[in-house]
């Protein structure tokens, strides 16, 4: 879960849907390449730029499907009814300068080294972290904590959902790295303490702070996941701006307690300390850095547990969406006439 690319303030991402593979072609044209995805009233347009990719297509495809599957794991539907993808090969390895867009309906720019293998783009976490961007709306500078903390945040999680990550390796990989959200010398709350670490995991340790609480006050009903989707069902996606003061607003509403915007008002102007050593105990994880374990006796052991199970009323693909409503235009070859 190490971050090394910074997206723009628009850059956030979610192709959330579940679908099957039916065909494609492989990915060398010289001039670009191009393919449609329908799942259900929403599309999935998918533009390989001129370069070659050496990984076969369908292990391209495969690599959006699965992030699409977690993020619809997460939100339960497809944020926005047409997303585009537009991918740029580049000499190397990985997956690196990932981006997100409001404007144009929703689309992402993402940079894929030719070389990359299928294992790689299986174990890629950047797609879903972008994809999950779409299902929040735009909101000021100021904020753009709040939208990488829960792209930061949720990307793990709808992974596990989707059956695409060990639950293990999100704590992890969260005990290791949410120490560097924590406020330094100097910190001015996350509004106006715009470092990496404060961006990313402030925001992601914001998040945490909520889910935990929204569970707590709920009886473990609850969490972030439904505040959230209760955000997205109000309209607030990427294509819209909000003040965050709506967007918190709303997600308190979908959840019966009033959680985001009090910690907001607490986090946003000054310095929180948060004890993560006693938190990951309460918790029940224990790790020694290269591996975790779980204490289930332990006083928020059952949250722990909630945080990364997808509810029940979540669908699977053959249940949320009607017969015929899948397809895949095969690829095609785009290019001067």
């Amino acid at each position: 879960m190490h971050r090394t690319f910074r997206a723009g303030f628009f850059a956030r991402v979610a192709l959330a849907a579940v679908f099957s593979l039916v065909g494609f072609s492989f990915v060398s044209a010289k001039d670009g390449m191009t393919s449609s995805l329908l799942i259900g009233n929403a599309r999935i347009d998918i533009m390989v730029e001129g370069g070659t990719l050496r990984v076969p297509a369908e292990d391209v495809l495969g690599w959006v499907k699965s992030a699409a599957e977690s993020v619809a794991a997460y939100y339960g539907r497809f944020p926005l009814p047409r997303v585009s993808i537009r991918i740029t090969p580049f000499e190397g390895r990985g997956v690196r300068n990932a981006m997100t867009f409001g404007d144009r309906g929703g689309r992402i720019t993402i940079r894929v080294g030719n070389s990359t293998n299928a294992a790689e783009l299986a174990s890629d976490w950047t797609l879903t972290h972008e994809m999950v961007h779409l299902a929040f709306p735009s909101v000021d500078d100021d904020h753009h904590w709040v939208e990488e903390g829960i792209a930061t945040y949720v990307e793990p999680i709808a992974r596990i959902q989707a059956g695409h990550l060990k639950v293990e390796q999100m704590w992890l990989e969260l005990v290791r790295d949410m120490p560097q959200g924590l406020p330094q010398v100097g910190d001015r709350g996350l509004d106006h303490t715009h470092t990496w670490g404060r961006t990313y995991w402030g925001g992601a340790l914001f998040c945490l702070l909520a889910d935990v609480e929204i569970r707590r006050r709920t009886n473990n009903a609850k969490g972030l996941e439904q505040a959230l989707r209760g955000i997205l069902d109000d309209g607030g996606d990427i294509r819209r701006e909000w003040s965050l003061e709506d967007a918190l607003r709303a997600g308190d509403r979908a959840v019966g307690v009033n959680v985001l915007q009090p910690l907001y008002t607490k986090m946003k102007d000054k310095p929180v300390s948060v004890d993560l050593d006693s938190l990951w105990t309460q918790l029940g994880v224990q790790s020694d850095g290269a591996s975790v374990h779980f204490d289930d006796n332990a006083t928020l052991a059952a949250i722990r547990r909630a945080i990364t199970t997808a509810p029940e009323s979540n669908a699977t693909a053959d249940d949320s969406l009607p017969p015929g409503s899948i397809a895949v235009f095969a690829g095609r070859a785009v290019g001067p006439s």
